[in-house]
C-alpha cells in the first residue's frame, strides 16, 4: 500500500507537531506520568500477588487441617477395634468409606505387617505398601505427611491400641488438593479483574496529575513567548507553586535585566551618534565661518583651522576609544595572556604621563612594595591603569598629587590610584563606569574626555577576572583600587 504525496505531507506535518508537543524522551509530564503510574501500579500488584498466595496457602492449610483433624478421629474410633486381612468388622468398613466420601479422597487401612487390609477403592487390598510416611509411622507411633507435585496429600496416621503403647495398625489418607487450587484460581480470577480495574484508574490519574502538574510550565511557556515579541514591561506571576513562583521571579527579573540592557543599547547608540556628531557640527560651523569670509585674514584663517584640528583629533580619540571598547566587548578567547611585569608597565605609564602632570605642577608618585609578576594581557591591562592615572592627573587640582602603589599577597595583586583632584559627588559614583557618562560634562569637554575611559577600565579589569572599587568626596580628591588574580583564571 503507497501514500501518495500529499497525503504523506500531511502525515510527516502531524508527526513532526505531534513530538514537538510530546518529546517523550525529555517530556516532564510523561516522566511524571511513568513515575506516579509506576508508584501506584507496582504496590497494587504485590499486594495482590501476596493475597494470592496467602489465599492459596490458606485454603491447602485448611484442607490438610480437615484431613488431620478426620483422620484422627477415624483413627482414635479404630484403637477399640480389631481388623484383620480378610475379616472387616462393618463398623470399620463404613467408616472408611464415610471418610473417604467426606474427604473425596482415597482411605487405606495397613496393618504392622505392611499389608493394606482395606482399601476403599478396592484397587490393592491385600497388597503390601512400603511408602516412607508408613514405615515411619509404625516405628514412631507419629504421623507422617507428604505433598506430591500433582496436588496430592498423604497422610499416614498410627492406630494405636486401647492402651495407646503399641501401634497396631496405620491410617492413610491419599486426598486430592484440587478443589482448593481451583478456589485459590477463581480468586485469583477476581483479584485479576480488580488488579486490571485499578490499573486502569491509576492511569487515568497518573495522565491527569501529570497533566495538573505541568500545566503551569506550559503556562510559562506561553507568557514568556508573549514577552518575546517584545519588552512590554509585563511580569510574569504564579500564585501557585513555590518552584513556580521563584521560576517566574527569575524570568522577571532577566526580562528586567534585559530592558535595562535594551535601554543601556538604546542610549549608547543615542550618545554615540550625539558624540560623534559633535565634533563634526563644530567643524562644518568653522568651515562655513571661513566660506562665507571674503578675504579672510591669515591668523583668523590659522586660528579656525587649528580649532578643526582640535576637533577632527577630538573625534579621533572618541572613534579609537569606541574601538578599544568594541575589543573589550569580545570573549575572553580574545584575551592575549602572558607573564608580565606589574612594576614596569605602571612605570612606564608613568613615565609618559609625567610631562602632562608636570605642566599643572601635579607630584606624581609611585610606590612598588614588592616585585609583582602576574599572568595578563599586556595591553588591555596598560589601557586600564593608564586611563585610571591620567584621569587622576586631568582631573586634578594644580600643585596637587597623585599616588599610585602596587602590593600583591599570595593570590592577587592590588594597584591603589589617589589623588588630590575635583571628586565625585556621591550620587554620580553608581554611574561612573557607564558609557559617555559624565560628572562635569563643561569641565570633561575643555580636557578632551569622551566619557568612555572608565567604562574600559571596568571592561579590562573584568576580563581579567578582577574588581574595582572607588571613594571619592567631592572637592577632597579620589581613590581607585583595583584587585586582579596573579594567574589567569580561564
Amino acid at each position: 500500500m503507497y501514500i501518495q504525496n500529499g497525503e504523506w505531507v500531511i502525515i510527516s506535518a502531524f508527526s513532526t507537531a505531534f513530538k514537538s508537543r510530546f518529546n517523550f524522551g525529555n517530556s516532564l509530564r510523561v516522566k511524571i506520568f511513568i513515575i506516579t503510574m509506576l508508584t501506584g501500579i507496582i504496590p497494587v500488584l504485590l499486594v495482590s500477588e501476596i493475597f494470592k498466595q496467602v489465599n492459596k496457602s490458606d485454603l491447602i492449610e485448611n484442607r490438610i487441617g480437615n484431613i488431620k483433624t478426620q483422620s484422627q478421629i477415624l483413627a482414635t474410633q479404630l484403637s477399640s477395634k480389631t481388623f484383620s486381612a480378610g475379616d472387616m468388622p462393618e463398623s470399620i468398613d463404613e467408616g472408611i468409606m464415610q471418610l473417604s466420601n467426606t474427604l473425596d479422597g482415597r482411605i487405606i487401612l495397613v496393618d504392622t505387617n505392611l499389608k493394606i487390609v482395606r482399601d476403599s477403592y478396592n484397587l490393592d487390598d491385600g497388597r503390601t505398601i512400603l511408602a516412607p510416611q508408613i514405615v515411619a509411622c509404625l516405628k514412631n507411633k507419629e504421623s507422617g505427611m507428604a505433598q506430591t507435585d500433582e496436588g496430592y496429600v498423604l497422610l499416614a496416621s498410627p492406630i494405636l491400641d486401647a492402651g495407646q503403647k503399641n501401634v497396631k495398625g496405620v491410617l492413610v489418607v491419599l486426598a486430592s488438593e484440587q478443589t482448593e487450587l481451583l478456589r485459590a484460581g477463581q480468586v485469583s480470577g477476581r483479584i485479576l479483574i480488580v488488579e486490571l480495574v485499578s490499573s486502569l484508574i491509576i492511569i487515568i490519574l497518573a495522565f491527569v496529575f501529570a497533566k495538573f502538574l505541568v500545566k503551569p510550565f506550559y503556562q510559562l511557556s506561553e507568557s514568556i513567548t508573549d514577552m518575546s515579541e517584545g519588552y512590554t514591561g509585563e511580569t510574569i506571576n504564579f500564585s501557585g507553586y513555590k518552584e513556580m513562583q521563584q521560576l517566574s521571579d527569575a524570568v522577571n527579573t532577566m526580562v528586567g535585566k534585559m530592558q535595562t540592557l535594551d535601554n543601556s543599547r538604546q542610549e549608547f547608540v543615542s550618545n554615540v551618534s550625539h558624540e560623534l556628531k559633535t565634533p563634526i557640527t563644530s567643524m562644518k560651523v568653522l568651515a562655513d565661518s571661513l566660506l562665507v569670509q571674503e578675504d579672510v585674514p591669515v591668523e583668523l584663517y590659522k586660528e579656525f583651522m587649528l580649532d578643526i584640528a582640535d576637533e577632527i583629533e577630538r573625534e579621533n580619540k572618541i572613534i579609537n576609544d569606541l574601538l578599544a571598547l568594541v575589543k573589550m566587548d569580545k570573549s575572553s578567547s580574545d584575551v592575549n595572556i602572558a607573564p608580565v611585569t606589574i612594576n614596569e608597565v605602571i612605570e612606564l605609564i608613568l613615565k609618559r604621563i609625567r610631562p602632562i602632570a608636570a605642566k599643572n605642577n601635579i607630584e606624581l608618585v609611585f610606590e612598588s612594595f614588592r616585585p609583582v609578576t602576574a599572568e595578563v594581557d599586556e595591553v588591555k591591562l596598560t589601557l586600564a591603569f593608564s586611563n585610571l592615572i591620567e584621569n587622576a592627573v586631568k582631573y586634578n587640582v594644580e600643585n596637587g598629587w597623585v599616588h599610585v602603589s602596587l602590593n600583591a599577597d599570595h593570590k592577587f595583586f592590588y594597584v591603589k590610584v589617589a589623588d588630590s583632584g575635583i571628586g565625585i559627588p556621591e550620587e554620580s559614583l553608581e554611574n561612573i563606569y557607564e558609557r559617555f557618562y559624565r560628572v562635569d560634562k563643561s569641565h570633561s569637554r575643555e580636557i578632551g574626555g569622551t566619557g568612555l575611559g572608565l567604562a574600559i577600565t571596568r571592561s579590562a579589569i573584568l576580563k581579567h577576572r578582577g574588581s574595582i572599587k572607588v571613594y571619592s568626596k567631592e572637592g577632597e580628591g579620589t581613590t581607585f583600587t583595583v584587585r586582579i588574580p596573579l594567574t589567569y583564571v580561564f
